[in-house]
């Protein structure tokens, strides 16, 4: 049980915890504009990009020119 847990933290959080929870708050705001009658296709899309672009700019740091 150990192994799998530490299994399945590293596939799911993997080097950027902040990504992680990105991603499922964006599927619980999908969730709820859903069920409030809204379309929110677009929500899950936008963060992920989102935090793809900060995890990123983390990573590299910013440029300086």
């Amino acid at each position: 049980m150990r192994s799998l847990g530490r299994f399945l933290y590293d596939f799911v959080v993997g080097d950027d915890p902040v990504v992680a929870v990105l991603v499922v708050v964006a599927i619980a705001a999908a969730w709820l504009l859903h069920d409030a009658g809204a379309d929110a296709w677009w929500v899950v899309p936008a963060v992920v990009t989102t935090a793809l672009g900060l995890s990123l700019w983390r990573a590299v740091g910013p440029r300086r020119v």
